[in-house]
């Protein structure tokens, strides 16, 4: 048994009616180089079985604390069934890639039950017209709520499900597996004791607040970083709907290190958050609702120590960075965006990288529920921009891997929307067919992105700009010192 953080608990208090809190992806596996050269279901079936004790996340389940009176546990599932987590299905005709992108969606945009694990695996069949995928490829759409697991431990799970080579490892004999009985008093009494420790921890916090403000007053005054006052509404703010668009963007690794290296210091994540500001500048540009102020995204930020690697959850950390989309040159938004990610980071390291997981800790989960719902019910989410997109950066694996011996091809990313933010980013790093590879996947309000293609289209025409423009820049440079 064991008890969600604060900031775990807080991503169940987020889920709304329409609003969803689990992340996702999307992998697209070659069978061709699979020993047999066919993958059945019942492989990926048996493999994840024998594999279910490596992770606590395939067992689990949420038991709740009696009048909501403390956060939710993690107890493992009596009734544990992967049949039922574990589902196989095909793409309807022509099998192309709307027609895998329509699909994702809509398995996406349905939330996850909260009396069963909070996952659920889709292997998709069907993929016959898809520019690009060798044929008989499959997918593996995987979902897992948030309040499980981050974009870190994420990468860790993925490691669980794959190897390195197209050799099943044995991973060895599953130990016992003991469930416990529902300790609802040992529950309760916990709850009782936390509710005397919180005053202390509040008092713990508070006690931080003087140094905090001193070094936000410094930072100020010495030009550190500055506030991002009077973020604009763009149509990626108002009331999500129920539904959902999603689509992605690659690009060559070494291509976006080669843009990255015309600018000093800038940081392959500096390039991206380009891309994405050249793309949200183009799309919006296009429906002639670009605003004059620059957009503003929300960044999430590892605060992981090195002990605290191997702890399931999340502990996240947030910064906002300008995306400059005011600036039309490319070569000059990238210098503008370097340096708003060096005064996000210089706000954040001022305020505390661990601030948010500590707030969370410390506000009972039944008025940060009712407050989530309070905003929503009343339009105050609504009312005022905190920022206008997110933007994660998710490591992938840095080599091949393979599932039951098919090769990983390709991958699309899955965020969660949140109350007034409709448009989510995660930039993914991998390698296919020994090749870098980095793309932006998306997920959308479809109301608010009704055109995904053409949004995704905006995204490969803003990298576009940003290589030639850079590496023009980069010989012209080489031209005029001779060298």
């Amino acid at each position: 048994m064991q008890q969600l953080s604060g900031q775990d608990a807080m991503f169940l208090h987020a889920e709304l009616d329409g609003l969803p809190q689990h992340i996702g992806l999307v992998n697209i596996y070659d069978q061709s180089t699979a020993p047999s050269s066919k993958v059945r279901f019942k492989q990926i079936l048996n493999m994840l079985e024998g594999r279910a004790h490596l992770s606590p996340i395939f067992r689990r389940k949420l038991a709740f604390v009696p009048y909501n009176l403390g956060r939710p546990y993690w107890v493992e599932d009596p009734d544990f069934d992967m049949e039922y987590h574990v589902r196989h299905i095909a793409l309807p005709k022509p099998g192309d890639w709307r027609q895998l992108c329509i699909l994702t969606a809509r398995i996406h945009s349905q939330p996850l039950r909260r009396d069963k694990p909070m996952w659920e695996i889709y292997v998709i069949e069907g993929l016959n017209n898809i520019k690009g995928y060798p044929p008989g490829c499959f997918a593996l759409l995987m979902k897992v709520h948030h309040c499980a697991m981050d974009g870190a431990t994420g990468t860790q799970f993925m490691n669980i499900v794959h190897d390195i080579t197209p050799e099943t490892r044995d991973v060895g004999e599953a130990p016992p597996w003991i469930v416990e009985r529902l300790p609802t008093p040992k529950m309760l009494g916990r709850a009782y004791m936390d509710a005397w420790r919180k005053p202390g921890q509040v008092l713990d916090m508070l006690k931080e607040t003087v140094p905090t403000m001193r070094r936000l007053r410094v930072g100020r005054q010495e030009k550190h970083f500055h506030n991002l006052e009077d973020k604009p509404k763009t149509r990626f703010q108002g009331r999500i709907s129920r539904h959902r668009v999603v689509g992605a963007s690659k690009f060559d690794f070494e291509v976006v290190r080669a843009i990255k290296n015309t600018h000093p210091g800038a940081t392959i994540n500096d390039v991206m958050l380009t891309i994405v500001a050249g793309g949200m500048r183009q799309y919006l540009e296009s429906k002639d609702e670009l605003p004059t102020q620059t957009l503003v995204t929300g960044c999430p930020i590892d605060v992981r120590s090195a002990e605290e690697r191997a702890a399931g959850g999340n502990m996240v950390g947030f910064m906002n960075v300008a995306l400059r989309t005011d600036i039309v040159d490319p070569i000059a938004r990238l210098a503008a965006v370097h340096d708003e990610a060096l005064s996000a980071k210089a706000y954040a390291e001022a305020l505390g990288p661990r601030f948010a997981v500590d707030l969370t800790d410390v506000m009972p989960g039944n008025v940060l529920s009712l407050a989530i719902r309070t905003a929503s019910a009343t339009g105050l989410a609504e009312a005022s921009t905190v920022f206008n997109t997110i933007v994660t950066n998710v490591p992938g694996p840095p080599l091949q891997l393979y599932m039951c011996g098919a090769a990983l091809i390709d991958s699309i990313s899955l965020g969660p929307l949140l109350p007034n933010v409709g448009l989510f980013h995660i930039v993914y790093s991998s390698v296919q067919d020994k090749k870098g590879i980095i793309s932006i996947s998306f997920t959308a309000c479809r109301d608010m992105l009704p055109d995904p293609a053409f949004y995704a289209s905006c995204l490969k025409s803003s990298f576009e700009d940003l290589r030639k423009s850079a590496l023009q820049s980069k010989t012209k440079r080489k031209k005029s010192t001779g060298k």
